[in-house]
């Protein structure tokens, strides 16, 4: 099984990616981990698209991440399901917000070692405006249309524990 996770910032895609690689012993890759190496410096462009096309060639794999550059559309046309998680600005914040707590001066499973979670004016610019601008919503629109399918929208933490409780 293949299963591409996308979504907004705080949304929860490697949380998913986690539990879903966990439930049906699938390999997941976080393309955070890929993006970046420690404290937050970008990993080389030809080194990073290597670990993804790697982590395609996989019979069953999950990942979770937006990247457009880090073969987007291969991901998507190999996967068996697609799920977009779209949960409002505002909700995506205060999990931000919970999660910059939680693993306060420290890199979360998801991240690129020394990769202290962090919280500043950009990230939090991106959360909630940047990274829902009228292009990546038209975007995020598209995808889900070309790929009806075999696409699921979740769009609240009520709908998200739904599905948990579908895969436990």
């Amino acid at each position: 099984m293949k299963i591409a996770i996308l979504g907004y910032s705080g949304s929860g895609k490697s949380t998913l990616a986690k539990f879903l690689g966990d439930k049906k012993q699938i390999p997941v890759l976080h393309l955070d981990t890929v993006q970046f190496v420690e404290d937050w410096q970008e990993r080389n462009k030809e080194e990073a698209l290597s670990l993804v096309a790697k982590h395609l060639a996989g019979n069953n794999w999950i990942i979770d991440g937006n990247y457009t550059n880090f073969y987007q559309q291969e991901r998507l046309e190999a996967a068996d399901q697609i799920i977009f998680l779209q949960f409002s600005r505002w909700a995506s914040l205060k999990r931000v917000i919970a999660r910059r707590i939680k693993y306060h001066n420290k890199s979360r499973p998801d991240m690129a070692q020394g990769c202290h979670e962090k919280i500043d004016f950009d990230f939090f610019w991106w959360v909630v405006y940047q990274g829902r601008s009228k292009e990546k919503r038209a975007h995020f629109e598209d995808l889900k249309r070309r790929y009806a399918e075999k696409s699921l929208t979740i769009k609240n933490q009520k709908e998200l524990d739904v599905f948990y409780q579908k895969h436990q």
